[in-house]
């Protein structure tokens, strides 16, 4: 079954102070109902930008590591939520359930799965 990221966003100065206990409560219900689901695999809130790391290979072959997110925008993931879902439709009406809960905008993406480096094309486990 095709598994889904949804995560949402955050405002770049976004005060965690402003999260209610109500919310959090929101939240926690919801997680609950996605586990009763059985479609809920993972979840968990991220790190702000500031404390993130980028990484590119320069031409020399080195890796320059920088302080900091990759772009630089307005919002950054606050957190997600990995479900395992019938198809689009279904991850969609839980990430809606999210955006409520959260009070935040998000985004859902299919995750894609390629074969293990072990495993030679067309070969299945």
């Amino acid at each position: 079954m095709p598994q889904y990221l949804v995560c949402n966003y955050l405002p770049d100065n976004f005060d965690p102070s402003t999260v209610t206990e109500a919310m959090m409560e929101e939240i926690h219900a919801l997680n609950r109902e996605m586990i009763a689901a059985g479609v809920r695999k993972f979840a968990c809130g991220i790190a702000a930008p500031a404390q993130a790391k980028t990484l590119q290979k320069q031409s020399d072959g080195k890796v320059l590591v920088t302080d900091g997110p990759y772009t630089e925008t307005k919002e950054h993931m606050g957190g997600f939520w990995i479900l395992e879902c019938a198809n689009m439709d279904e991850a969609l009406a839980w990430a809606k359930k999210g955006a409520i809960a959260c009070d935040i905008p998000g985004e859902v993406r299919e995750l894609l799965f390629f074969p293990a480096p072990e495993q030679g094309p067309g070969e299945s486990k």
